[in-house]
């Protein structure tokens, strides 16, 4: 237990060059509370104190604004940087050496049952306001953009931005020619097909006023 309590406070001095102490790490950085909170939580959960497991993550969620549900499973040296907002679901799975920022969900999409929540692998960084959504993996040394949302699995050492997220990087070679700045607006591109489809009906809608009174004058 002192060694995995060791392993925490190292990876956030290694991870965060604001962090000054071990004693200013443990008694004020809320990302390292609640991580320590989830692993007493989640051994209650696995050995069905699901009461006392809830008691525990919810008491931590009010205290750092960090929610993490009891049944989810989270490896070795996982850091929040900040952590306001960040929600954990209760299938979701984290590997070692992962990094997640403020604002970050990994959640459902309300559309599965069971196995409901993202599988992230070792060494993947998510940025701040990332939603990672639905009950696929994201790959080994991943890197999920500042607001993204993720609905797909994303392969190893990829990295993938914009809304629904895309990858532009695989192997910090560019899969295509799109970056940060210029990535397609879904809102825009979701109202082009509209219109395009109201063109065709309004189209097919005049073909048939045509036809109509043609029979009409025979």
């Amino acid at each position: 237990m002192f060694d995995r309590i060791k392993e925490d406070i190292a990876c956030v001095k290694q991870r965060d060059p604001a962090a000054s102490s071990a004693l200013e790490i443990m008694l004020l950085y809320p990302g390292y509370k609640a991580v320590r909170a989830h692993r007493k939580a989640h051994w209650c959960y696995e050995h069905n104190l699901r009461f006392l497991a809830r008691w525990i993550s919810q008491r931590a969620s009010r205290k750092t604004g960090i929610e993490i549900h009891p049944g989810a499973k989270i490896g070795r040296r996982f850091f929040i940087d900040h952590g306001t907002g960040v929600v954990i679901g209760e299938t979701a799975e984290i590997g070692d050496d992962v990094t997640i920022y403020q604002g970050v969900t990994l959640g459902g999409t309300g559309k599965d049952v069971g196995k409901r929540h993202p599988t992230v692998g070792n060494h993947v960084m998510i940025g701040s306001g990332a939603k990672v959504l639905g009950p696929f993996r994201i790959g080994d040394h991943s890197r999920i953009a500042a607001g993204a949302v993720v609905l797909e699995e994303i392969p190893p050492n990829a990295t993938a931005v914009g809304v629904p997220a895309r990858v532009v990087k695989i192997e910090g070679k560019r899969v295509d020619d799109l970056d940060q700045i210029h990535i397609p607006d879904p809102v825009a591109q979701e109202l082009a097909r509209l219109n395009a489809r109201i063109d065709a009906l309004l189209a097919a809608n005049g073909e048939r006023k045509g036809e109509k009174k043609q029979d009409e004058n025979l």
